[in-house]
């Protein structure tokens, strides 16, 4: 069992906002979100090539963007496309409030589900930088690849199923509808008025 250290949950938005709300009810812990925008292929949008930061950095997988050919001027354009996405929803959702803290703290970043793990990394990216305590990852289900090359970069790496025959997040809900803007101010606002929560 861990113990804690002034914890704090970030779930990937938007998807990850519901399974945050809960692990964060749980630990007693303030809830935020964390906004990095996936990278898709040029042909095919679902598959990322990489992600974009929540600062707006590409995080790029080197080899399948090769294999695609991908060119710069793509990334270029599909990054800062991305980032002005990230800052409307920061803005939207945050309501004003500066992001959460985390230096020092324990760090647990959740979603909904990983596939090839892209977005994922570019969160552990751009939260390495500010210096938190610890650095979880915990996800209902997430690819065999994903959580290998994941579990790496990060101090604890939970999953409830790692499925071998893993095609995407939506295989393993009965219904993976979007999660609504409106749904995650909501969940946002419900979590961290509760007593007890510590930003």
């Amino acid at each position: 069992m861990l113990l804690w250290k002034n914890p704090v949950v970030l779930a990937i938005a938007r998807g990850g906002v519901a399974v945050g709300g809960r692990i964060a009810d749980r630990l007693g812990a303030p809830l935020d979100v964390i906004l990095p925008r996936k990278i898709g292929a040029p042909m095919d949008p679902e598959l990322a090539i990489g992600a974009v930061t929540e600062e707006g950095e590409a995080i790029l997988d080197s080899e399948i963007s090769r294999r695609y050919g991908v060119s710069a001027q793509y990334i270029q354009e599909t990054t800062q496309r991305e980032q002005a996405e990230i800052v409307r929803r920061s803005n939207l959702y945050r309501e004003g409030r500066a992001p959460l803290s985390v230096d020092g703290r324990d760090v647990i970043v959740v979603d909904d589900g990983i596939a090839t793990g892209a977005t994922m990394k570019a969160a552990i990216v751009s939260l390495r930088r500010k210096s938190p305590s610890r650095l979880i990852v915990a996800v209902p289900v997430s690819s065999p690849e994903a959580t290998e090359m994941l579990t790496a970069l990060v101090d604890l790496f939970t999953t409830l199923e790692t499925p071998t025959y893993f095609l995407a997040v939506g295989q393993f809900y009965e219904d993976l509808g979007q999660t609504s803007d409106e749904t995650v101010r909501l969940i946002l606002k419900q979590a961290n008025q509760r007593p007890g929560k510590k930003g």
